[in-house]
This record gives C-alpha cells, sequence and structure tokens, in this order.
C-alpha cells in the first residue's frame, strides 16, 4: 500500500509539473504574438530541453491551443486558446472603465494612446487606439507581453509597485531583460528617474525615430494597475509639449482611478 501510495503522489506531481511547464511555454508564445517564436528561442527561454519542450509543443498543437506556420517553422498561440479567452473578455474591467479616458488622451494629443497592464512579471497591452496626427506610431500590437520595465507603460508599472516587489521582479527578469539589451542595473536607474519625475518616459522609443511617455493608474492602496502610454515621432514629442501632454495624461489616469475607486465601493456596500 505505502508503495502504491508512492506512486500515486509522484504521478500528481509529475502531472502538475507537465502543466506547469505547458502554460509556461505558453507564454512563451505570446510574446511572439503574429511573428511566432522558434523551437531554439523556447528551449532556451524555457530552460527545457529541446526533447521535453518538443513533446510539450506536439501535444498542445494536437489540441489546437498552439499553431506551427508551415514556411517559418514557428510556434504561436493557436486558435483554441484565443476561443478560451472570449468566455472572460470581462475579466478586465480596467479596459472598458479607461476606454472613454483614453479616448479623451487621444483626441486631445492626436498620437497613439496605449494601454498596459501588469501580468505576474509582464506588461501587456490590452488596447490601443490612433489619434488624428497624420504619422501614426504602432509601435506594440494589442495583446503584445513583454517583461516589466521594457517599454514607457510597463516603466510606469515597474516603478510604483514597492521596491522590494519591484527588485524582486527586476531579478527575476534578469535572464529575459538581457534579451532586450537590458541590464538590471539599468532598469533600476531607470525606475529611479521614474520615480523621481512621476512619469516614465525615453526619447528612443520601439520604433527608430519615436518617443514615448507613460503615467501609472494607480488604485486606492496607490500601487498601479494600469499605465497609459502615449508614443509619437521624435519631433511632436518634444520638451514644451511634453509638460501638456504629462498633464493631460496625469489627469485622465486620476479620473480612472476615481472611477475604480468608485466600483470598489459600490461592490463592497452590495456585499453588505
Amino acid at each position: 500500500m505505502r508503495r502504491k501510495a508512492v506512486k500515486q503522489a509522484a504521478a500528481k506531481v509529475a502531472g502538475a509539473q507537465s502543466i506547469r511547464r505547458a502554460v509556461s511555454i505558453l507564454r512563451l508564445l505570446a510574446v511572439g504574438q503574429e511573428q511566432g517564436v522558434r523551437l531554439t528561442d523556447i528551449v532556451e527561454e524555457s530552460g527545457l530541453n529541446r526533447p521535453t519542450v518538443h513533446r510539450i509543443l506536439r501535444v498542445l498543437t494536437e489540441e489546437g491551443a498552439v499553431e506551427q506556420d508551415a514556411e517559418s517553422r514557428r510556434y504561436m498561440i493557436g486558435q483554441e486558446v484565443s476561443l478560451l479567452g472570449l468566455a472572460r473578455s470581462a475579466r478586465f474591467p480596467i479596459r472598458a472603465i479607461a476606454d472613454p479616458y483614453l479616448q479623451h488622451v487621444c483626441e486631445h494629443a492626436g498620437d497613439t494612446v496605449f494601454l498596459t497592464i501588469r501580468n505576474g512579471f509582464d506588461s501587456i497591452c490590452v488596447d490601443r487606439k490612433t489619434g488624428s496626427y497624420p504619422v501614426k506610431v504602432l509601435s506594440i500590437e494589442v495583446g503584445a507581453r513583454r517583461p516589466l520595465g521594457v517599454g514607457v507603460g510597463g516603466l510606469a508599472l515597474l516603478a510604483f509597485l514597492p521596491e522590494g516587489e519591484a527588485a524582486a521582479i527586476i531579478k527575476a527578469n534578469e535572464q529575459r531583460l538581457a534579451r532586450h539589451s537590458l541590464t538590471p542595473a539599468r532598469l533600476i536607474e531607470r525606475v529611479r528617474q521614474t520615480r523621481n519625475r512621476g512619469y516614465a518616459y525615453t526619447d528612443v522609443g520601439v520604433v527608430p525615430g519615436t518617443r514615448a511617455i507613460a503615467v501609472p493608474i494607480l488604485d486606492q492602496a496607490r500601487e498601479p494597475v494600469a499605465a497609459i502610454s502615449i508614443a509619437a515621432t521624435t519631433a511632436r514629442l518634444t520638451t514644451a509639449r511634453l509638460t501638456i501632454l504629462i498633464d493631460l495624461m496625469k489627469e485622465q489616469a486620476g479620473l480612472i482611478s476615481r472611477r475604480l475607486a468608485e466600483i470598489d465601493r459600490a461592490r463592497a456596500k452590495a456585499k453588505k
């Protein structure tokens, strides 16, 4: 009986490990978006050996959770995962709540506006609105996932977390940050600068010849739940205009924070 119990316990551990590995691989594929991710990169970033990764990918592909491009041989998130996600489209109420405020920023700025949230050690773009200015900077797509601190939206989220939590995230992401040519020391310095400024800024955006800025949206505990960012050409995001846009973004971020607090209070009252 004891031997049987040991085998059952081992099977449970192995089963849980397989699930965690599969989910980890799905997260890596999400980073690749429509471009997909190479098998060698999945192996390197997951820390798993090639046969294990290949086996997991084969099963996920059979289940429709992963797809492989016939020409590039890169792997990407499959249709089944996308469809499953639709069942919880209301899981991110921040997007619906922030919508009119993002639209306000977009209309007044004329440039591309993004809404970014945190998911674990990553930042994810959940909304994007394009302004009226003819030259549109579409630096990232909705659904883009990057390590926290890579990109101004993620930097705004990271910088306004408690210092200990931010430091732990930077340490955990060290290997991934290197793939973005970013060292922990450099990111720590960017976090310090962002805290001092009260907003995140980069004079070298994802797209050459662009700049980007971001401000956090804080909850009642003064912790970041999302970030609003603007990407524009270098010529548009001048020092003089920067101040105007930051004030506009902070104003709308504050209104979103207030709306979130109102909803939380209403929910708490309804439970009594």
